[in-house]
């Protein structure tokens, strides 16, 4: 087998790296205890491994959103920075699942590691079931809220739902199913569509998800529309019927998922970030086993315009 490859940053899940039009780059990601949220910058994309981390948001100690606080996301959305955020009352598990839902922090200095961050409370997309991994993305002037949901009509533990915001912390419009698990990729362990993030290139826009259990099974997915198209349209998208990326046991990478994309140092290549084990044998809840790294890896395209993203290594 080949030598494992090396991550960027140990021990953070879910990671997002967001490039700032100041120059920087802006990480954060799942911590192992679940109770923060934390943030680093740094001027390329190397540089975010040995940045410094500010922690700029604790969960209580009790109430709706005390406990399990999963992959956040940094946006800067109409002139202000925003976190979303999953988290729980307690780590009970009800019908099967936890009791996440969504909320957000918004912060208005031009740093967001400085500043005061304000709790924006819970955002409801209308269903009160297990939600997480929400996302946002602007395109010809709407801001549009993307996320996994528990329908309790449809089997599994989350589904993918898209609907335009009203403000950056509130929806104008009804959740819109887009993906839901089906193949046999995605319902591994688990029946899951999760961790969804949006890259618009070549006259279209993507939508990259994970699916399955987060062992050796966890791979990512990828929908697609055209620029032009109604995205609030489930006959909009086309979903592809095999991963697109997924455990590659020659580098020694296992459940690749949960990414985002940014670019390169030079503004033009696009990278894809994702999360991976280096082992298989892990003991107990992979929950709870802290050895999800961040991965950095250049995305390539093929002749039609789509995107590429290769086995699970940086090269």
């Amino acid at each position: 087998m080949a030598d494992v490859l090396k991550p960027l940053i140990e021990q953070r899940a879910d990671p997002h790296i967001y490039r700032h039009s100041d120059g920087y780059y802006y990480f954060t990601a799942s911590v192992p205890q679940y109770d923060r949220i934390e943030l680093r910058r740094a001027d390329s994309i190397a540089g975010l491994a040995d940045a410094q981390t500010v922690d700029v948001w604790h969960k209580p100690e009790t109430g709706p959103y005390s406990e399990l606080v999963w992959a956040p996301e940094l946006h800067f959305n109409q002139g202000a920075w925003y976190v979303y955020f999953a988290a729980a009352p307690s780590r009970e598990i009800k019908d099967k699942l936890f009791q996440h839902r969504m909320y957000a922090i918004r912060n208005t200095n031009a740093n967001p590691l400085e500043g005061e961050w304000e709790f924006m409370g819970q955002i409801d997309t209308g269903i009160d079931t297990f939600c997480l991994d929400a996302t946002t993305f602007e395109h010809d002037g709407v801001l549009y809220y993307l996320w996994a949901q528990k329908d309790v009509a449809i089997e599994g533990n989350s589904n993918l739902y898209i609907a335009p915001m009203a403000t950056p912390w509130q929806l104008a419009g009804p959740p819109v199913m887009l993906s839901k698990p089906e193949f046999d990729w995605e319902i591994r362990g688990f029946w899951v569509n999760e961790g969804p993030s949006v890259l618009k290139r070549n006259g279209k826009i993507f939508i990259s998800y994970s699916a399955s259990a987060t062992d050796e099974n966890y791979a990512m997915g990828l929908l697609w529309a055209d620029d032009t198209a109604d995205l609030l349209d489930p006959f909009s998208w086309t979903k592809s019927p095999e991963p697109v990326f997924a455990t590659c046991y020659e580098h020694g990478i296992y459940g690749p998922g949960h990414n985002s994309f940014t670019t390169d140092d030079d503004g033009d290549g696009v990278l894809l970030v994702y999360h991976a084990r280096t082992y298989t044998k892990i003991v107990g809840d992979p929950l709870w086993n802290p050895d999800r790294h961040t991965f950095v890896k250049p995305l390539r395209w093929d002749a039609q315009g789509m995107p590429v993203f290769g086995r699970s290594s940086t090269l």
